[in-house]
């Protein structure tokens, strides 16, 4: 007979699978107790504990802190913001973003309690459904989360790429091209891949810098930018000035040509992009220590305080424009520079726009950290080549780390020839992520029983749950739409939002792929012990959700 999940954790010395009252009370004595209690919950789920868990809550929410990086999205796309809507769609727009994304954040926070793996969305997919259907939905879930998770990192360091490009024009007599700034691209993501390679450690002590720099570092340049300002914009004309700069080469804009309403909800991209990645903190669940509690708070603190801080921010550059026109116009190609330099001059906005700089840095070499996780996940599973799933003697999933380096800088390579390639890649990021975060929730909402049997310590109750999952996965089915949209007209080769191109090859790709050849050996979430004793696949999945239901039911009687 094949030995169980449980039988094979119960292999593991000194690291059981039972919850009865004497074992709990000598795990509570224990000063490891999280961390055992966690590697045993993975073993629970088929796994080995191979990668090194040194996170605490403060750094898993950092991560996703960095990835979410308020100023990285706000600065990189306030040009997009303005000129596709105007003010009043981004000040009014981020908040109800923002809200909408908290029921997202919310939803993926108790599946993250219930099963804290590093595979995140895939691999929760393939637990909740069906065993008829759990491969497929994996399959899926992880293809989508694998696009999204490879065109954010683009985004981010891209974005970055750009800032340093437009930087160099102060007061020099640099001139920026496609071709220099894909150079730009290159180093820094090499960097991001080698400061990665390091491992945790460095990592951990990045992540502190990290999380100053985009809480006081933030706030301090906010403050700095509205106090110094020689006048100040007026509440109307932050919260209720419409503009549309959709229209390109003498052409109408897209508010003549279809309506306001078109234009504001395509402005919407630039908060829903910025809020995203905050499935990192689901995603290093396995490096954090009492991953059930801290990996769903890492989720919603991300989002919450990059909220507050967002708004914050927004608010305080629209009351501090100068001039609107000169601004959207600027001789810099960035509003958010040409801001800096009507009220400190170049010399200032030079010091400030560093500040800028290094946050973006930061978020794409944490970007590139779950980026690396989720791949290294998938091919420990069999979802991409398995030599994928090495890892160093630090633990350190070395090979994913350069291969989502690779394939970011791939992504990029359409800006050489398209003025709205980097829109793209922001509208990728954020539908391809939403697709891969909505699966599981919505798996969870059609057959909810099976969630209720597993559920972690972070549980909304079974209403709750069930009105926070509709709702997470109506407004993701929205902006799926809306950002799948033109963004200019008139449409050509040049303003052609090839977001429906990429995310359609992904989604044609998996299901053909699926349909001619992956069903005959993907199964599925295979767990190493599980792969040793010879236990796969659906059969491997289901036996884990047992494990996971009787757990929570001897919790129950304890």
């Amino acid at each position: 007979m094949r030995p169980t999940l449980r039988d094979l954790a119960s292999k593991v010395p000194g690291i059981g699978v039972s919850t009865s009252p004497s074992n709990l009370s000598q795990a509570e004595n224990s000063s490891n107790m999280p961390t055992t209690a966690d590697s045993s919950r993975l073993q629970d789920l088929g796994y080995k504990q191979e990668l090194a868990r040194e996170w605490s809550l403060l750094h898993n929410f950092g991560v996703s802190f960095s990835i979410i990086s308020m100023i990285t999205g706000i600065t990189t796309l306030m040009e997009y913001g303005l000129t596709t809507g105007g003010p009043a769609v981004v000040s009014i727009g981020w908040m109800v973003v923002c809200f909408f994304t908290m029921f997202v954040g919310l939803g993926m926070a108790e599946i993250t309690s219930a099963i804290p793996t590093s595979g995140g969305p895939y691999f929760w997919a393939a637990m909740l459904a069906p065993p008829k259907y759990s491969a497929f939905f994996a399959w899926m879930t992880g293809w989508f989360n694998f696009l999204g998770q490879v065109a954010v990192t683009t985004g981010i360091s891209f974005g970055a790429a750009n800032l340093i490009s437009v930087l160099a024009t102060v007061k020099s007599s640099y001139t920026p091209s496609a071709g220099k700034t894909i150079g730009i691209y290159a180093a820094l993501l090499i960097s991001h891949a080698a400061l990665n390679t390091f491992g945790v450690k460095i990592l951990k002590y990045l992540n502190n810098t990290s999380i100053i720099l985009h809480s006081l570092g933030v706030t301090a340049f906010a403050i700095a930018v509205v106090a110094k300002a020689p006048t100040h914009q007026s509440a109307k004309f932050v919260f209720a000035t419409y503009y549309d700069g959709t229209g390109v080469d003498g052409a109408v804009g897209w508010g003549v040509r279809a309506s306001p309403a078109y234009v504001c909800v395509c402005g919407l991209l630039m908060a829903q992009y910025t809020i995203t990645g905050f499935d990192a903190s689901a995603h290093l669940s396995e490096e954090t220590k009492d991953a059930a509690k801290s990996a769903p708070k890492g989720v919603l603190m991300s989002i919450g305080i990059s909220w507050i801080f967002g708004w914050f921010l927004i608010l305080c550059l629209l009351f501090s424009i100068q001039d609107f026109e000169q601004t959207i116009g600027s001789a810099y190609g960035q509003p958010v520079l040409q801001i800096l330099v009507d009220v400190f001059g170049e010399d200032g906005a030079v010091v400030l726009f560093t500040l800028v700089v290094l946050c973006v840095y930061h978020a794409g070499l944490f970007s590139l950290t779950s980026n690396s996780r989720m791949m290294f996940s998938f091919a420990r599973d069999r979802g991409i080549p398995s030599i994928f799933r090495r890892v160093d003697h630090n633990g350190t999933p070395v090979y994913t780390i350069w291969l989502a380096a690779f394939l970011a800088f791939c992504l990029a390579l359409p800006s050489l020839g398209s003025s709205v390639a980097f829109t793209a890649a922001t509208s990728i990021a954020t539908i391809g992520l939403y697709i891969s975060y909505s699966f599981p929730i919505l798996i969870g909402l059609i057959w909810h029983d099976r969630f209720e049997s597993m559920r972690g310590p972070f549980y909304l109750g079974r209403m709750g749950s069930r009105i926070v999952a509709a709702v997470a996965c109506a407004w993701t089915g929205f902006i799926i739409v809306v950002f799948c949209l033109p963004e200019l007209n008139p449409v050509n080769s040049q303003t052609l939002n090839y977001t429906p191109v990429a995310v359609g090859i992904i989604a044609v790709g998996a299901m053909g792929s699926w349909v001619l050849w992956a069903r005959r050996w993907f199964t599925g979430p295979v767990g190493h012990m599980v792969e040793e004793e010879g236990i796969l696949g659906q059969e491997a999945t289901e036996q884990a959700r047992e494990v996971l239901e009787h757990a929570k039911h001897e919790r129950h009687q304890v």
